[in-house]
């Protein structure tokens, strides 16, 4: 049986650094758009492409009257949803 365990472990950690990364690429997203990065950048372009739809429904969720605030808000929440979320699946992968 540790070989089977050793494989839980692994895929455990797999889904946990998924989530990771999911959350890395909202922060990013967040951090550019605050901090006013060029919108026509490609590298802008490309993150926008993988956040956006990582935000799921959190986008537009909060309206506080200022726009910097709602970006943090709405993506952060969004990243912080997927460490939770990995980090529930990796736990119940891990078992």
């Amino acid at each position: 049986m540790p070989y089977v365990a050793r494989n839980e472990a692994a895929a455990a950690r797999i889904i946990g650094t998924v989530g990771m990364l999911f959350a890395l690429i909202e922060g990013l997203y967040i951090l550019m758009l605050v901090l006013n990065a060029d919108q026509s950048n490609r590298f802008f372009t490309f993150i926008r492409s993988l956040a956006e739809p990582l935000a799921l429904f959190f986008p537009g969720l909060f309206h506080t009257g200022s726009h910097n605030l709602d970006i943090v808000l709405n993506y952060g929440l969004a990243a912080v949803f997927w460490l939770i979320v990995s980090g529930f699946v990796a736990r119940v992968v891990a078992r």
